[in-house]
């Protein structure tokens, strides 16, 4: 499992790089991102509910984030994007808190109009206090990306076999 805020969850494959587009049955290759969505969605959904608390996972308490979890295949179908949505049951988007996390202490803000000028190296010396404090909210592991690491190989499989059979003679 690996905690990262990279491009992780970007998967390449070589192969069909030399063709066009249009050499593609575009019905064939957007099957194949669906199934792949599908694949990766599940994936997620499960290390999000076997996995809360554990492994630096968010606890699954209600269920919400694991529900919010879906797939869009593109309009042009060569592309899948699986990730968590904010749905009508959540108030704020937090799996973006959880994934981030959030510091204690507050923002450090302007002095306002009408406040004097604070002293030089002041503002700094507040960003570096809230630095020390602790997570209010900590960092969790990236379950997305996880879910499409734990399923590479499969996916590769679907994704070849989907373009092999699209490709139009």
């Amino acid at each position: 499992m690996a905690n990262s805020v990279s491009i992780d969850g970007y998967l390449h494959f070589e192969g069909f790089d030399k063709f066009d587009r249009e050499a593609f049955d575009k019905r064939k290759i957007r099957g194949g991102m669906r199934k792949v969505g599908q694949l990766v969605t599940g994936r997620a959904q499960m290390n999000l509910a076997l996995g809360g608390g554990q492994d630096g996972y968010p606890v699954n308490r209600t269920g919400a984030t694991t529900d919010s979890i879906g797939f869009k295949v593109s309009r042009a179908g060569f592309l899948v994007r699986v990730s968590p949505t904010k749905t009508s049951s959540m108030k704020e988007f937090y799996p973006a808190y959880l994934h981030y996390g959030v510091r204690m202490g507050s923002k450090v803000r302007g002095r306002g109009p009408g406040m004097k000028r604070r002293a030089r190296g002041k503002r700094q010396e507040l960003l570096n206090a809230r630095r020390q404090n602790g997570w209010r909210i900590t960092p969790r592991d990236n379950y997305m990306t996880d879910a499409l690491t734990d399923s590479r190989a499969e996916v590769q499989r679907i994704l070849q076999q989907a373009f092999a059979a699209a490709l139009l003679n």
